[in-house]
């Protein structure tokens, strides 16, 4: 068996360290939890509910065992199930297209836009004007990295076909589109607490949010087998219900993330300035929105000889993500995508790199990374 890599100088997130940030008050509030003797929702749960919401502007937010739960049972909800079709995008995390299929609808994978690489609005509206077989129900764009998708385009094809907007927010705690937050503009929105994310729990967890009344009783019913009173199931639920420890701990964690996400943001400019020039593209940020960096994404075609450079010198970076969906082994050859193909998707994949990005790094250390990365460019000059 190969001995295990030594730890990274710089690693490319560090949850840990966001544990360690806040350890007395986190700790008092697992504490808090394990003395109240209750520990299926309850208090916890509802307390953070009522702050996340708040945080948004939202009327309602129902916690839910993970983000990939959360878009399942936010398209139960809308009632979305065999026969329908959800357009999302192929540029995410599986969990996206996964629920959908555990909801037992059908995805629709429609392009990203080249800069932002969130569901261009174009795409979208090609693919509604041919649908495959089946019943449009619902668009699913995805706010990736952090950066907020068109909304504006979004929700007007939305409402011209009559379709649900479902919000993919796992990326995006705390973005904000023309002033207000990601997570109120759909029928509905989902986010994940994974513990890398802006916001984490120190294990799973998610939420689904809404301004709907209805949708609201209807999320509260799936997440628990149905139950409209308990033991007995007036409709077909399952369970995912949010753990109050990590309820808990999450409203801790709130509280400190708009501070979370202006220090992403300022380690985002510092290497917008150290890296400028350099034959890689940095990341784009959307006009009359607020990108909040859960990861620093840029591109260039040495990626992967990059990547061993910045490993060798004790930094870690990512890749988010490195095979599309539809072309994972998975899903390869049996998912519909959009009339235009999935060309900027597919071109995207093999030349994107995260860097290091979390609230905790140093100054030192961003300048650290930058300086690996121009040596890498000086001892070999690259073109993208």
């Amino acid at each position: 068996m190969a001995a295990d890599r030594p730890a990274l100088a710089i690693p490319q997130t560090d949850p840990r360290a966001g544990y360690l940030a806040q350890r007395t008050a986190i700790d008092a509030a697992i504490a808090r939890v394990l003395d109240s003797g209750s520990y299926i929702l309850g208090r916890e749960v509802e307390s953070f509910e009522a702050a996340f919401a708040n945080f948004l502007g939202v009327a309602h937010a129902v916690g839910v065992a993970s983000g990939t739960d959360a878009i399942e049972i936010a398209l139960r909800a809308c009632e979305i199930g065999s026969g329908d079709l959800v357009f999302t995008v192929s540029h995410t995390a599986v969990a996206t297209v996964a629920a959908i299929e555990r909801a037992g609808a059908t995805p629709v994978l429609v392009d990203v836009e080249p800069g932002t690489y969130t569901m261009a609005s174009r795409e979208l509206a090609r693919a509604l004007e041919t649908p495959p077989s089946g019943r449009p129900a619902a668009v699913l764009p995805v706010h990736i990295y952090g950066q907020p998708a068109e909304l504006s385009a979004l929700t007007d094809i939305a409402c011209a076909y009559g379709l649900r907007l479902i919000e993919d927010c796992a990326q995006s705690h705390g973005a904000l589109y023309r002033g207000a937050a990601v997570g109120s503009f759909g029928d509905l929105a989902c986010f994940s607490f994974y513990p890398t994310k802006n916001l984490g729990a120190l294990g799973d967890g998610g939420m689904v949010v809404t301004n709907d009344s209805a949708l609201a009783t209807a999320l509260h019913e799936l997440r628990e087998y149905g139950w409209r009173e308990r033991y007995v199931s007036a409709s077909r639920g399952i369970n995912s219900r949010l753990d109050p420890i990590q309820a808990a701990i999450l409203g801790i964690k709130l509280r400190s993330l708009p501070a979370g996400n202006a220090r992403r943001q300022a380690i985002a400019d510092r290497y917008d300035a150290g890296l400028r020039g350099l034959p890689l593209v940095l990341p784009a940020r959307r006009p009359q929105a607020s990108h909040v960096f859960h990861q620093y994404v840029i591109r260039l075609a040495a990626r992967d000889p990059l990547r061993e450079a910045l490993r060798a010198a004790g930094i870690g970076s990512g890749v988010h993500y490195p095979v599309p969906v539809h072309q994972q082994p998975a899903y390869s050859g049996r998912l519909t995508c959009g009339p235009s193909g999935l060309g900027v998707t597919e071109r995207a994949a093999p030349q994107i790199l995260s860097l290091p990005i979390f609230p905790e790094l140093s100054d030192d250390a961003v300048d650290r990374v930058i300086a690996s990365i121009q040596g890498f460019f000086d001892r070999a000059p690259l073109q993208c």
